[in-house]
């Protein structure tokens, strides 16, 4: 065999080791071990607690103004708020009153007939659950929507809507199982307590055509308001007053008389007063010491 020839035979077996290892090689370097050797960064996401504390944290840095933390007589604040205001007497002063809405109270409501009115009265939409004598009584004093138990489903259905439910005490056992749960939370449930189970409708509704309702949110804050800037002082002090008594009496911080005469059943939960705060449109909010 000539030289020629063997070298011809060596060449294929050359071409293919050499295509082994090349093949081979890239394999080794990207081998799925040395990518799992990499770390991977974990994303650490905020439960909603640590935000929350997060949020409190920059609210007690930010600036304040210089009546948060000071404290003035109802006098010493209506003459700073109408200073404010002066180019507005049209501005409304409005007074909200924080209530600490403990274990066992409920959400704060009531009406006050106030000595001269800040805003024009809402026309408030009556319905009575009452029979026989009570129900003419009713429809006569000006009721809108009177009837007994048929009524129930179409307060459930949400066709007979009203701001004010009135019930007689012979039908307060049929509807309180059905009505219950339907009317309390939105403050709307007939009870006792609050004089809306009565025999007297129609004194009631004599009552509601002169008084202002007033009603706090789920956390026991209560807005109102309480006069205009172009008020006498001496107006907007006794529009405060009056409304303060109103809130003392539901929220059992005042006796109130007319209800401690009828028999109720338990003592009544006090809801303290945290905090009273007046403002108007432009000007500060100032905490009142004197309430």
């Amino acid at each position: 065999m000539s030289f020629l020839s063997s070298t011809s035979l060596l060449r294929p077996c050359q071409r293919a080791y050499l295509t082994v290892n090349f093949v081979a090689g890239r394999q080794f370097s990207t081998t799925p071990v040395a990518l799992a050797r990499q770390k991977v960064q974990k994303i650490n996401i905020p439960s909603k607690k640590a935000l929350a504390a997060k949020a409190r944290r920059r609210a007690s840095k930010a600036p304040k103004g210089i009546y948060d933390k000071e404290k003035m007589t109802l006098n010493d604040a209506i003459a700073v708020l109408r200073a404010f205001d002066v180019a507005k007497p049209n501005a409304t002063y409005e007074m909200v009153v924080r209530t600490a809405m403990s274990r066992g109270t409920t959400i704060p409501k009531g009406r006050v007939n106030m000595p001269r009115e800040a805003k024009p009265k809402r026309e408030d939409k009556i319905l009575v659950f009452a029979d026989g004598k009570l129900a003419q009584e009713a429809r006569e004093a000006g009721a809108d929507i009177v009837g007994g138990e048929e009524l129930i489903e179409g307060v459930l259905s949400g066709k007979y809507q009203a701001t004010t439910v009135l019930c007689s005490s012979a039908l307060i056992r049929t509807i309180t199982p059905r009505l219950g749960r339907f009317l309390g939370p939105k403050g709307l449930m007939p009870s006792e307590r609050r004089g809306t189970v009565t025999d007297n409708i129609g004194e009631y509704i004599k009552k509601l055509s002169s008084s202002t309702e007033w009603r706090g949110d789920k956390a026991g804050a209560i807005r109102m308001p309480v006069g205009k800037i172009f008020f006498p002082i001496d107006d907007v002090v006794r529009n405060i007053r009056h409304f303060l008594g109103s809130v003392k009496r539901a929220t059992g911080n005042e006796k109130d008389t007319e209800v401690d005469t009828k028999k109720t059943k338990g003592p009544k939960a006090v809801n303290a007063i945290v905090k009273v705060i007046l403002s108007t449109t432009q000007g500060p909010a100032i905490q009142i010491r004197d309430f």
